[in-house]
This record gives structure tokens, C-alpha cells and sequence, in this order.
């Protein structure tokens, strides 16, 4: 165990003078911290963006009376997970529609049951591109939380383990003052210290996150109603 002065005992010597077990806890919580920083900055500005397009394209949707100027225009909204389920829908209407005119067949009595499963096809084309949306806008989310939940208990292994040492350390030197045990216990706390650091933003991250995806997620199964009502009342009579 190293023998630090008072002077000594801040922060960043303590960091660059561990060793062993500890130096491997603070190296492994550092990438944890790293990585925490990085997908919450990307995640803010994807969300931020999912955000701000979602609410263009639902202004271009409401304000636009033809189903296929909307489709062009959701072109241009790639980063809006709304308008990503616009499209699955509008494709999936346009090829029930292709197909009935290659048909050009009469339901007679069974139009009500063609109608139903064209409507069923449209929802599930709706439900697949949500998922599919939901799942990206999820991504690297679930990390933060590991990251929250784990770091605290690495660097508290990281405390215990350099607690252990000094107390080896003190049998050894056969003795106990405050010179001898407040080095390595300073040591030892680092770990914890580093653990909470890296895990508190990566909590508050996770819970901001998720809910910003859940407002997401309320508006894609909203829009998704809304585009059903819209279709069955104009294309399905």
C-alpha cells in the first residue's frame, strides 16, 4: 500500500497512484462513464429530432388533402418515427388498392369481409413499422440503465478490495495511526466515489429518455388511429 502525504490525498493522485484490483475497478467504471456520456448526448439529439419532425410531418399531415403529396413529403422527415408509420401504412393501402384494380373482381355479399381483412392488413402494416420504430428510438436506453445500476456496486467491490489490502497493510507494518490507514481507506473510496459518478447521469439520463420515448411511442399509436379512421372513411365504404 502506498504511503500518501496529506497533500497527496486528492482526488486525481489517489487515481493515478492505484493499483491492482482498484486501478482495474477505475478503468473499467471510466469506460462505463465514457460510453454512459456518449449515448446520452446521441440519444438527446435523436430524440430532440424524432421530436421536432414528428411535429412537422403531423402539421404537413393534417394541413395536406392527398395521401400520396404526404408520402413525398414524409420523405423528407426519415428522422420522424410518425412518419416512418405513415408510409407502412400508405404502401401497404396503395398495394390492397393495386391489387384490387388487377382484380377487377365485384365482392357482392362478401364486400363487408374483403373490406375487414384489408383494414386488418392496413393495422398490422401500421403495428410492424411502430415496433420497428419503438425499438430503434429504444436503443442503447436499456445500457444507461446497466450502467446505473451496476457502476455503485463495481466500485464498492473496488472499496472493499482496497479496504482489505490496508487493513493487510496495517497487520504488516504493525501499525494502526492515522498515517498508515487514511492512504489506502482514501484509496478504497475512489472507487465508490468514481462508481456514484459514472452512475447518477446515467439514471437521470435513462428516466428522461424513456420518457420522451413513451411520449413517442403515445403519438405513433394515436397518429396510427387516426390514420385507420381516415382510410376506412374515404377508401372503405
Amino acid at each position: 500500500m502506498l504511503a500518501l502525504t496529506g497533500q497527496e490525498l486528492d482526488l486525481w493522485t489517489l487515481v493515478l497512484q492505484s493499483r491492482g484490483i482498484v486501478m482495474v475497478v477505475l478503468v473499467m467504471l471510466a469506460l462505463f462513464s465514457v460510453a454512459s456520456w456518449y449515448i446520452i448526448a446521441y440519444k438527446y439529439f435523436a430524440l430532440r429530432r424524432a421530436h421536432q419532425q414528428s411535429q412537422q410531418f403531423m402539421t404537413t399531415f393534417w394541413n395536406s388533402k392527398r395521401l400520396d403529396a404526404i408520402y413525398k413529403a414524409a420523405e423528407g422527415y426519415l428522422g420522424s418515427p410518425i412518419a416512418q408509420v405513415f408510409r407502412a401504412g400508405y404502401v401497404e393501402l396503395s398495394k390492397l388498392k393495386s391489387d384490387k384494380r388487377g382484380e377487377g373482381e365485384k365482392r357482392g355479399e362478401g364486400e363487408s369481409d374483403g373490406w375487414l381483412g384489408d383494414m386488418q392488413s392496413i393495422e398490422r402494416a401500421l403495428e410492424r413499422a411502430r415496433t420497428a420504430e419503438l425499438t430503434h428510438l429504444e436503443s442503447m436506453i436499456p445500457f444507461l440503465a446497466t450502467t446505473g445500476s451496476a457502476a455503485p456496486f463495481v466500485g464498492l467491490f473496488g472499496t472493499v478490495w482496497g479496504i482489505m489490502n490496508s487493513f493487510r497493510n496495517i497487520g504488516l507494518q504493525k501499525s494502526a495511526g492515522l498515517s498508515t490507514v487514511a492512504p489506502g481507506i482514501a484509496e478504497a473510496l475512489v472507487a465508490t466515489a468514481i462508481g456514484l459518478m459514472a452512475a447518477i447521469p446515467a439514471v437521470i439520463a435513462y428516466n428522461y429518455f424513456t420518457r420522451r420515448v413513451k411520449v413517442l411511442a403515445a403519438e405513433m399509436e394515436t397518429f396510427a388511429s387516426d390514420f385507420l379512421n381516415i382510410v376506412k372513411r374515404h377508401f372503405f365504404k
